[in-house]
């Protein structure tokens, strides 16, 4: 069976892959819903020093600690950022990569480079501490400030990703008004390297769609 590495947008935490989780270990696969540093039940570990390389850490330590092989790294959102440069610094753990909705960079982004205007007037919006950007108010109840430093740091890649077998797009064709994921989907579905799915859904496509999720998740496997 597959192992399955959950990587939730800002502000979320792994509890943001419900009910998919439980619908993966139900058919037998590994699956670890990561929360990165500084956000949700690992908000007090919010400092001025947690930055991408820190979530990207979260992630490579969590497949070293595991001894996961040939796994699934799935993202939302900002968690595009993540699982690339996980992909990239522990390429022997990496097998699969599954990007919903998700910004998806090359070496020298950041996810502030690769947004919108409007979506850098909401990083700009931080908490009283200056180190966290408060969540969107129509989010989940049990979102927390994410870490500032992380949208603005620079990923830097070592080589070009040759290793991952499967790359995923996953695209939520249900926003209301235009995706700022419009772009990727557009370039990644004539990319013959990758496989571009549309779901009928808007961002959180593991609320709106979870069965359509499931089916892809299990073809990346």
């Amino acid at each position: 069976m597959a192992t399955f590495v959950l990587v939730p947008g800002m502000c979320h935490g792994g509890w943001s892959f419900e009910p998919l989780t439980e619908r993966l270990r139900a058919l037998g696969h590994r699956v670890h819903a990561v929360t990165l540093s500084g956000v949700s039940e690992r908000r007090h570990l919010m400092a001025g020093g947690v930055n991408l390389d820190t979530h990207i850490q979260d992630v490579t330590a969590l497949l070293e600690a595991e001894q996961v092989e040939d796994a699934v790294l799935v993202a939302h959102s900002y968690g595009g950022m993540v699982i690339t440069g996980a992909a990239d610094r522990a390429p022997g753990r990496a097998g699969s990569l599954v990007y919903i909705d998700a910004v998806v960079p090359s070496d020298g982004d950041s996810c502030w480079s690769l947004v919108r205007d409007e979506e850098r007037r909401w990083y700009t919006d931080v908490d009283e501490t200056g180190f966290g950007v408060r969540p969107q108010p129509f989010f989940d109840p049990r979102a927390t400030p994410h870490p500032l430093a992380s949208v603005l740091q620079p990923l830097r890649l070592t080589g070009d990703l040759a290793h991952v077998r499967r790359r995923d797009y996953v695209y939520a064709a249900g926003w209301d008004g235009e995706s700022p994921f419009t772009v990727f989907h557009e370039r990644l579905r004539q990319d013959p390297a990758w496989t571009a799915h549309a779901v009928d859904g808007r961002h959180n496509l593991m609320r709106d769609a979870p069965d359509e999720l499931l089916k892809i998740l299990l073809g990346a496997a």
